[in-house]
């Protein structure tokens, strides 16, 4: 190898080994190490690019570069209307997830998407903030808006009373705020598809892990406006989306069922005994062929509440299956009284 040869291998090296402790000023350092003028860095940072080693994101002032196959990237975008969730995947992310498992690449493109398009048609933000990181076995990606918040969008679509409620209804699956483009089963499957799946926004922070949302006991500082979403997989994760999916899914009716958690319903440690709470946890369930709840956390139920329920929802909705678990002694029994009196 000639000596001009050896020279840009060594700069080449120099830059891939740096980019990921200097995303913002590896321009600057190579000046620095090879006293180039910042014209030449430039080129050699460019070489990189186009070889596909090294991704660059932002422009002038707010240029980042980062190691394809590096473990670390992150990037500040203006919302607009011809943002595309697609092109952002492809560019950004799906570079650094390609040396996993065909299952992680799924799983990631799948969350990274539903949710980045959801601050797209959602958040009326003006600027979302992505991070990916890999630590300790888990690849962990976080989007961030400015937007009104999720919580509050929910609140204010279904005039809820509480801003809680919302995530009682974004748990049940097929809630949107806009059915003329969206579903609402991104939400519901991506928090399945991930280990861990956060959301903040408007100081509350939730949690979906395994099979129940709750409140995160992990410290988030309010950042004002907008909504934070944190979605964890572990690199080690078989999960696939097409078997979440498959879990809820009827080859007639698609996403047929759903598992609502009953504690949502209520504030926690309140009885749930009164109509006006069933019906907050039955709204917008006429969508699905099976419901199961879930009432684990739930100490007590009035007969008004299983009245509503097993007894008035069931005779306006007879197709629908209604089943349930995780009901203490006292639960059960009241449900089923409440069941054999409507049989009587």
């Amino acid at each position: 190898m000639s000596i001009m040869g050896k020279n840009q291998t060594k700069i080449r090296e120099f830059i891939l080994n740096q980019v990921e402790h200097h995303p913002s000023d590896i321009v600057s350092i190579v000046v620095k190490q090879f006293g180039f003028s910042r014209q030449r860095a430039h080129e050699y940072v460019a070489r990189e690019i186009k070889s596909g080693k090294i991704i660059k994101v932002g422009h002038t002032r707010w240029t980042r570069y980062f190691l394809v196959g590096g473990n670390h990237i992150e990037f500040s975008l203006k919302v607009k209307s011809d943002l595309s969730e697609y092109r952002i995947w492809s560019e950004y992310i799906k570079p650094m997830v390609l040396r996993y498992s065909n299952n992680i690449q799924e799983v990631c493109a799948y969350g990274f998407t539903e949710i980045f398009n959801n601050v797209i048609d959602h958040s009326e933000g003006t600027i979302v903030y992505v991070t990916v990181k890999i630590s300790n076995n888990n690849l962990i990606i976080t989007i961030i808006d400015n937007g009104v918040g999720i919580f509050q969008k929910i609140q204010k679509a279904l005039h809820l009373e509480s801003i809680r409620e919302a995530i009682l209804h974004l748990s049940k699956g097929k809630f949107t705020t806009d059915p003329s483009k969206h579903t609402g089963e991104g939400i519901f499957f991506t928090s399945r598809i991930f280990d861990s799946f956060s959301i903040f926004s408007d100081d509350m922070f939730y949690t979906f892990t395994g099979k129940d949302w709750f409140l995160s006991s992990e410290k988030k500082e309010s950042f004002g406006r907008g909504t934070y979403i944190k979605m964890v997989v572990s690199l080690s994760s078989t999960k696939t989306p097409k078997e979440i999916m498959d879990q809820y899914a009827n080859e007639e009716i698609g996403f047929g069922k759903t598992i609502v958690a009953v504690a949502l319903s209520a504030d926690p440690g309140d009885p749930h005994i009164s109509r006006s709470q069933a019906k907050r946890l039955i709204m917008g369930l006429e969508k699905f062929k099976r419901i199961i709840l879930d009432f684990k956390g739930v100490e007590s139920v009035g007969q008004a509440f299983v009245d509503e329920v097993f007894r008035v929802f069931k005779n306006k909705h007879p197709d629908i299956i209604i089943n349930y678990f995780n009901a203490n002694d006292n639960v059960d029994a009241m449900i089923k009284r409440g069941l054999n009196t409507k049989k009587g």
